[in-house]
Formats: C-alpha cells, sequence, structure tokens
C-alpha cells in the first residue's frame, strides 16, 4: 500500500521539477522572462502549500485514500491543460491545477507511516519514503529531456497525465487503509479541526521550525526543478539532453541521500544541531556555486549539494518528536504545507532576483545562488536560536535546547 502512495508522490516529484527541462521550450513559444518561469515554477508549490492545509484536515476526517482518490484527478486535468495551453495563462491554470491535485501525495505517506509504523522506524522509512519518490525526479532527467528535444515540451506533460492516470488506478486497486488499534474516534466537525490546527501556530517553538522548513527542501528544488538546466546551458552551452543528464545525476543521488541520514539520525538530543550545520554547510555549497565559473568545478558542488540535502528528512523526524502523538498528524502537515509554500515562494523570488540581475548587466545565475544562500543561512539561524520544542529537553532543563 505504502508503494502504491508512494507512485502519486513520485508523479508530484515529476511535476515540480520539469521546468528545469522544459524551460527553453516554454521561453521560445511563449517569450518568457526568468521572472514568469520563476512564476510558472513557483506556482506549484504555493498552491500545493496552500492546500496542505485542507488535505491534512481531509485526511484526519476522511482518510488518506478518499482525500487521494479525490484530489488526484485535478493534476491529470493540469497536465491535460499545459500540454493543450495555447498562452501563458493556460499554462498557469495547468500548473494551479497539478498543485492542489498533488497536495496530498507526499503527507498521504508520512501519515501511513507514522500511524502504521514504529516510531523508532519513522526517520528511516521516511528517507526511504523521499527516496522512491525520487524516482520522479529520474523521469525528469535525461528521459524527459531527450522527449522533450524530439516532440517538444507539451510531450512531457502528455506523458504526465497518462502516468497519473495509471497513479490513480493503482491507489484506487491497492490502498485500503488498515483500521487503527481501539474505538474508532468521533469525527470532527471542519470547525472544530480548522481551531485545532490553529492552536499549533500558538506553540512558541512551532515558528524556528517552520521557517528552516521553508528553505531546506525548497533549495534543492530551486536548482533542481528549475534552475538547473537554464544554468548549465547558459554558462557552458551544454545541450538540453546533457543538462538533463546533470539533473538526472542529482536525482539519483536523491534517491539514496535521505535514507542515509535517516538512518544515521542521531536522535532528539543532537538532531537539531545536525539540521542546522547542514544546513548553513549547504548555504555555503550554494555561495560557491554562484561565485565559481568552472564547468567542472559547478558539477562537483552540485553533487555535493545534491549529497547533503537529503538531511532534510531529519525536519520529519524533528516534527513528529516536537508534538505529542494526538498532534502527530496535523504537525506533518502544517510542516509540509509550509515546506512547499516554500518552494513556491523561493522559486518565485529566485526568479525574480534573476531578471533583476539582467536588467543590472549582472550574471543572474550569481544572484540566484546567492540569495538561496542567504535564505537558507537565515532559516539556519532562526532554527537554532528560536524556542525548541519542551519535549526534546531534558528533565530540569532551562527554557530552550541548545543546538
Amino acid at each position: 500500500m505504502l508503494l502504491a502512495l508512494l507512485s502519486a508522490f513520485a508523479l508530484s516529484q515529476a511535476y515540480r521539477t520539469v521546468t528545469a527541462i522544459m524551460a527553453p521550450g516554454l521561453q521560445g513559444d511563449f517569450g518568457l522572462s526568468p521572472a514568469s518561469l520563476g512564476a510558472f515554477a513557483g506556482l506549484f508549490g504555493l498552491s500545493f502549500g496552500v492546500t496542505q492545509f485542507f488535505m491534512g484536515i481531509g485526511m484526519d476526517l476522511y482518510g488518506l485514500r478518499r482525500t487521494l482518490l479525490s484530489a488526484f484527478p485535478l493534476a491529470i486535468a493540469g497536465a491535460a491543460v499545459s500540454a493543450w495551453a495555447p498562452n501563458y495563462g493556460w499554462l498557469m491554470l495547468g500548473q494551479l491545477l497539478i498543485g492542489v491535485g498533488c497536495a496530498p501525495a507526499f503527507l498521504a505517506c508520512t501519515v501511513f507511516i507514522a500511524r502504521h509504523f514504529p516510531a523508532s522506524r519513522f526517520a528511516f522509512l521516511s528517507g526511504v519514503g523521499m527516496g522512491v519518490g525520487g524516482l520522479g525526479l529520474l523521469l525528469t532527467g535525461t528521459p524527459l529531456a531527450w522527449l522533450v528535444q524530439q516532440w517538444g515540451w507539451r510531450s512531457g506533460f502528455v506523458l504526465l497525465a497518462v502516468l497519473s492516470a495509471l497513479a490513480w488506478l493503482l491507489i484506487w486497486r491497492r490502498v485500503h487503509e488498515p483500521a487503527l488499534a481501539g474505538p474508532a474516534p468521533a469525527r470532527e466537525r471542519w470547525g472544530t479541526a480548522v481551531r485545532r490546527y490553529g492552536a499549533l501556530f500558538m506553540l512558541p517553538h512551532t515558528l524556528g521550525i517552520l521557517l528552516l522548513g521553508m528553505v531546506g527542501y525548497a533549495s534543492f528544488l530551486a536548482l533542481r526543478g528549475l534552475w538547473i538546466g537554464p544554468m548549465l546551458i547558459d554558462r557552458y552551452a551544454f545541450t538540453l539532453v546533457e543538462s538533463g543528464n546533470m539533473a538526472l545525476g542529482m536525482s539519483l543521488i536523491s534517491l539514496f541521500s535521505p535514507a542515509f541520514f535517516g538512518r544515521i539520525d542521531p536522535g532528539p538530543a543532537r538532531r537539531r544541531a545536525w539540521m542546522a550545520n547542514f544546513s548553513l554547510l549547504v548555504a555555503a555549497l550554494y555561495l560557491a556555486l554562484g561565485l565559481v565559473h568552472h564547468a567542472t568545478l559547478n558539477l562537483a558542488l552540485v553533487v555535493c549539494i545534491a549529497l547533503l540535502s537529503g538531511y532534510s528528512v531529519l525536519q520529519y523526524s524533528d516534527v513528529r518528536s516536537s508534538y505529542p502523538p494526538d498532534l502527530t498528524g496535523r504537525a506533518l502537515s502544517v510542516f509540509t504545507m509550509a515546506m512547499f509554500l516554500g518552494v513556491g515562494l523561493v522559486q518565485w523570488l529566485t526568479g525574480w532576483v534573476a531578471s533583476w540581475a539582467q536588467d543590472q548587466g549582472l550574471e543572474p545565475y550569481r544572484a540566484v545562488m546567492a540569495t538561496i544562500a542567504a535564505l537558507l543561512a537565515l532559516g539556519s539561524i532562526a532554527f537554532r536560536w528560536l524556542p525548541a520544542s519542551p519535549l526534546l529537553q531534558p528533565p530540569g532543563a532551562p527554557g530552550k535546547e541548545s543546538a
């Protein structure tokens, strides 16, 4: 059942990274500026993130299967609209539908793992889930680059629409949630569920978790899902397939790095320090990627970023450890909402930064990578110094954990 759920997440990963391969075609057909391209890529994350709140409530009230089967057809429709789109407006509508349709995909997997597997295996299984979902990233590397180079960017959306329909059928056929132990809880009203979600934002430790969550995964998606193709093509005259090969390499690494970090999870006492320090290290790599203009060194830096970005799976373990069991599902939903709002905002912001840099006669990718580095550093600082959950502190410790 988990593998069936992960099929939708893999397609979600593919949708959120197609821009890196389709960017040249979209710019050629619609004359898109870097800002418009960033807005297109970011709309998936924004629509995905905004609807996480409602998808989380839907899963609490109606279950994972019903929520996912109801929402995912929107992704199929969005891919069809995108393949047909005669102009930029229709393209954005398709992206909006895709983001909403994919919104429950990964949340369903994490909630399923949290509900039906031991807490001691959560970090590892979440990492494995992110790795399996990364198969969607493989699709948007060399295979999609070859397809787009042969038949145009519209063919990519046609393929994704067909695969999404097959994933929906697989979930419909295979996913039937196991019954939870004990009597079934009384179903909440929507108003009560909304108030209980709102209560999470009143807890002091929620802010630091969300601020780091908004930039950690978003930094990787900004590079892999938007800028890796244009940067290699513009800086070093790579072909579309050659840039797709590099995207494929990043994707292959992303299959294994989350599971690796899940396996070496140091536990609640040291996890926060690891997360803050890895964020700063990855920020330094992005800054170097922007400043260094050498093809081999750039490729090496991209590989290092892909290897280390798997640390973001530790954030899910941190969320689970930071809230009592009755709030775990809601906390994971709010965190996922923040994470993908961050994806959308970072992609939109870096698109605007790239356009601004071009207008100033500056190299846009230097400005983009410096912006990503600054956001990661700020997220790390906020996470380090804002309060930690009382559940993570040893008995008798003062107000907040030292990271």
